[in-house]
């Protein structure tokens, strides 16, 4: 059976959004991030989801752990970052469309920390919001059957792939099929379908932004679950992917230069040779005419530079 849920005007255009800036990533010189920053958004994934889930441990901590460093912290939440980093590591492999591999993730997410990690929930469960019950799960008998049906939709549904992840990280809650551990495993399989959509998604940490948003995300679940349908959550979880993406490609936006880095660098360049603005500009291949000259004169006046010739033949050289 199908999953319900409705394509709006609004999932159309965040879908428009989240493609032009994976057009803009794959038109970058270089779109896989360097090793620091692949290894810093690993670190705001990790440390996002497990928040989300209430684990204190910081960025400097998670940082540290991923790094092999001992850390004071509980064990129980050490153990979360451990597995979860192994996890994430393991992101391209995992099979999209597999039951047994979900429960192999699940299982390294939650290894050590409850008794039946990789295995299907053998008892009914509800969803408890302060005294209240919020959400009461389909019956654990009809888990497995209920869980391959949502693989089958996500397979061959002809749905925008986009929107197919984003239901089936909803419906994945709704069902709620382990004991414990369904959001974070979630939040993880949904990282693993948008990997398969497009690789520059093993590095941009969506889970970093759903907990600056946790509110959000929590009553976007919410409303689904009093309508029915997923269409209000799939709403929201686009736009965290294309707001992923634009922090994503902001990392590699450089800021402009002040003429004193421009000056500093063209010493690195020039060294002692005499150049021309026509040189210092074939350097700076973004800068106009004008700002070259006001650069040359900045260092003239500050004693950067000595200055010789007049007009088209002016030279400059660093002192």
């Amino acid at each position: 059976m199908k999953p319900p849920f409705s394509i709006t005007p609004r999932m159309l255009d965040e879908i428009g959004r989240i493609e032009r800036f994976i057009g803009r990533i794959e038109g970058l010189d270089h779109p896989k991030p360097q090793p620091h920053l692949r290894k810093s958004n690993r670190v705001r994934t990790v440390q996002g989801s497990l928040a989300i889930e209430g684990n204190t441990l910081g960025l400097d901590q998670v940082t540290a752990l991923l790094e092999g460093k001992q850390v004071i912290g509980q064990h129980e939440e050490i153990q979360e970052v451990l597995n979860a980093i192994q996890a994430y590591d393991q992101i391209t492999g995992f099979s999209p469309y597999s039951a047994k591999a979900l429960l192999k993730a699940h299982r390294i997410l939650m290894e050590g920390l409850i008794p039946d990690a990789g295995k299907w929930r053998t008892k009914n469960v509800g969803v408890v919001k302060g005294s209240t019950v919020s959400h009461i799960a389909p019956r654990a008998d009809r888990v497995p059957f209920l869980m391959a049906e949502l693989f089958q939709f996500l397979k061959e549904d002809p749905s925008h792939p986009l929107i197919r992840s984003c239901v089936f990280h909803y419906e994945l809650e709704f069902i709620h099929p382990f004991q414990d551990g369904n959001g974070r495993i979630g939040r993880l399989w949904h990282s693993v379908l948008l990997y398969h959509y497009h690789p520059a998604f093993e590095f941009i940490p969506v889970e970093s932004l759903i907990k600056t948003h946790q509110q959000a995300y929590y009553d976007s679940l919410e409303t689904s679950d009093r309508v029915g349908d997923s269409t209000h959550f799939v709403e929201f979880a686009l736009k965290m992917i294309h707001r992923a993406l634009e922090d994503f490609l902001n990392q590699f936006t450089p800021k402009p230069l002040t003429a004193e880095e421009r000056l500093g660098n063209a010493r690195s360049q020039f060294s002692d040779k005499s150049f021309s603005r026509k040189d210092y500009l074939r350097h700076f291949r973004t800068i106009s005419t004008a700002t070259a000259s006001r650069d040359l004169k900045r260092g003239v006046e500050s004693g950067l530079l000595n200055k010789s010739g007049s007009k088209a033949l002016t030279t400059y050289r660093f002192r």
